[in-house]
């Protein structure tokens, strides 16, 4: 092969790769397509892109749908939030959405709404559709003791406003029940919040819940009332059965002390026996020592001994007759 041939395909290959190298790296093609759109943008300007590691698409896109829609957006502007991590089609979608809906809305609110973390692009259609949030059963008492359960649904608007800084669902969700609750608990009679339950939404909204929030509460319906517990009733119970129990324990403590007492009165009686035994065994050593000292003789003692055993005969006797007498009453 001759020398000029393969510098021709040498050629042919290198061109092959730096055209390869330059369609990556230069967007030509969104290039071209941005200029058939009408916005102008620099071959140059795409190559910086790449170079502070912006994806051209993410912003070249956007801005053509800015341009048709007649926004005055530049391209600095959208490289700009793309590099603070926002999300830029969702920022030019609501800049749009509020536009048709002829809502005041800068570039500058909307990205920082996008960069507070917040849904844009469904605030504004929440600002044309408003939303409606459901609560779950929220339970209250009244002043009859009566549980409450009341389910409201909330139509909120987005405030635009107060996107940034403002409180969410929650909270709204929050308050709503305990202005609901509050309602409840001021009522007389639940029968006055069954037969009127518009009363807790009237009470609920002049108290301006939605204040410090992103939303503006449009109207609070209550959608379902039904009857709970009889808490009144169960705490009654409750009062009555501990009433109960602290008169046992005071019982049982009285009767604990009367067995005490009972048994401290027994121990005193066997000892006065044990002092009465102690005492009759005296008289023998003392009959002893009168017989030794001559102060009774013998026949003392035999007389002594003589009356006691005719003195045992008789409580013999006495005893006898006394078990004949409640033989015959039985």
């Amino acid at each position: 092969m001759e020398t000029g041939t393969v510098f021709l395909i040498l050629v042919i290959v290198a061109g092959v790769i730096l055209l390869s190298i330059l369609f990556t790296f230069v967007p030509v093609m969104l290039w071209i397509s941005a200029l058939a759109a009408g916005v102008r943008v620099s071959i140059f300007t795409l190559i910086g892109m790449r170079l502070r590691r912006v994806i051209p698409s993410r912003v070249i896109n956007p801005l053509i749908k800015a341009q048709k829609a007649g926004l005055g957006v530049t391209t600095n502007q959208l490289e700009s939030h793309y590099l603070a991590g926002g999300n830029v089609d969702r920022v030019v979608n609501a800049l749009i959405a509020a536009q048709r809906a002829n809502i005041e809305l800068t570039f500058e609110r909307c990205a920082a709404i996008d960069l507070a973390g917040r849904d844009v692009l469904e605030a504004v259609q929440m600002s044309v559709n408003p939303k409606v949030i459901e609560t779950p059963f929220i339970a209250g008492v009244a002043m009859d003791g009566i549980e409450v359960k009341a389910k409201a649904r909330i139509t909120v608007r987005a405030n635009i406003e107060r996107l940034v800084g403002g409180a969410g669902e929650d909270t709204v969700i929050a308050r709503v029940g305990e202005g609901i609750v509050s309602t409840i608990g001021s009522s007389n009679d639940h029968k006055k919040v069954l037969e009127n339950p518009d009363m807790i939404s009237q009470t609920v909204l002049a108290k301006g819940l939605d204040a410090g929030t992103a939303f503006e509460i449009l109207s609070i319906d209550i959608a379902d009332v039904d009857i709970g517990k009889n808490i009144g009733a169960i705490l009654q119970t409750d009062q009555a059965e501990a009433d109960k129990n602290i008169a046992q324990a005071k019982a049982e403590e009285r009767r604990a002390m009367a067995v005490a007492n009972e048994q401290e009165m027994k121990a005193k009686v066997e000892e006065m026996r044990a002092k009465v035994v102690e005492a009759e065994s005296q008289v023998p050593l003392a009959m002893a020592e009168a017989l030794r000292t001559g102060k009774i003789g013998v026949m003392d003692y035999m007389n002594y001994q003589n009356i006691a055993a005719d003195t045992d005969m008789r409580d013999s006797i006495g005893k006898l007759s006394s078990d004949q007498k409640d033989k015959r009453n039985d």
